[in-house]
């Protein structure tokens, strides 16, 4: 199977906490970090997404920047 440049796939197991452990390649490659919060992003048709940080910033500071004079 060819792989796309900056693309991945991994799989994870909900435990019976409903918890799952992000892999390890997972965590490196986007710098996730022990008590690291998250965010989740969920739709019923197209699934869960993990957005990087960054977008949520950006999202945030425009959602929420003064009107400019």
């Amino acid at each position: 199977m060819e792989t796309l440049k900056g693309k991945y796939a991994w799989t994870a197991t909900v435990g019976e906490k409903g918890q799952i452990v992000i892999p390890k390649q997972a965590r490196e490659i986007f710098g996730i970090n022990p008590g690291d919060t998250l965010v989740l992003l969920g739709d019923v048709e197209r699934g869960i997404a993990i957005p990087p940080r960054s977008a949520f910033s950006e999202f945030f500071n425009v959602a929420f920047r003064e009107e400019e004079k």
